[in-house]
């Protein structure tokens, strides 16, 4: 399904300068345009509702000399950037072409951003209360990945009402006495 926004032009024009001028090689990936290097993600490109874009997945180690890149996620990603344009005339292809030639000269050297491992979390307030208060529950809970523990500590504690929190509750306890994660179902 082909995603509809007012940038066609703009896109077709950074693909067409990406295609022609480096050695990169085109393929879709979470129904977008990536553009790979000996099969690693470089960059991708795409078209939103108030600007188009060029996502470089380890952008952090590019010398940004344009000072053109924004975190698009502060809190979640640190090495993937973005280079936001608003038309045509932000696309400076003399400055594309040489972020990509360092995208792809540090992706042959290794460079890579290491994630750094996020410390465990413990339930906390009525979370915690109901896995003290059944031990079934708590087993179940305990027997998951730190990760998926994480996902539920976070969905129910991100509640700003002590009603909704209980909801969410009484909604995740079947899920995890079946040993499943909370977004286990969006998983193939």
């Amino acid at each position: 399904m082909k995603k509809e926004h007012n940038w066609q032009e703009e896109i077709d024009l950074l693909k067409s300068i990406v295609e022609q001028k480096t050695k990169l090689e085109h393929t879709i990936k979470w129904g977008g345009d990536v553009y790979t290097h000996e099969g690693r993600n470089i960059i991708g490109i795409s078209g939103f509702k108030n600007y188009f874009g060029i996502w470089f997945f380890n952008g952090v180690f590019i010398n940004d000399h344009k000072n053109v890149f924004v975190n698009a996620q502060e809190e979640k990603t640190n090495a993937m950037l973005q280079w936001r344009m608003t038309s045509r005339a932000d696309i400076d292809e003399k400055t594309l072409i040489d972020y990509i030639a360092q995208a792809i000269k540090n992706e042959e050297a290794g460079i890579k951003w290491t994630p750094k491992k996020s410390e465990k979390k413990e339930p906390t307030g009525l979370l915690a209360e109901a896995l003290s208060a059944d031990k079934v529950f708590k087993s179940h809970f305990d027997a998951l990945t730190p990760g998926k523990q994480k996902e539920y500590i976070e969905h129910v504690a991100s509640a700003k009402k002590i009603e909704t929190q209980q909801a969410r509750i009484d909604k995740i306890k079947p899920i995890i006495l079946e040993g499943k994660g909370l977004n286990d179902k969006y998983k193939k």
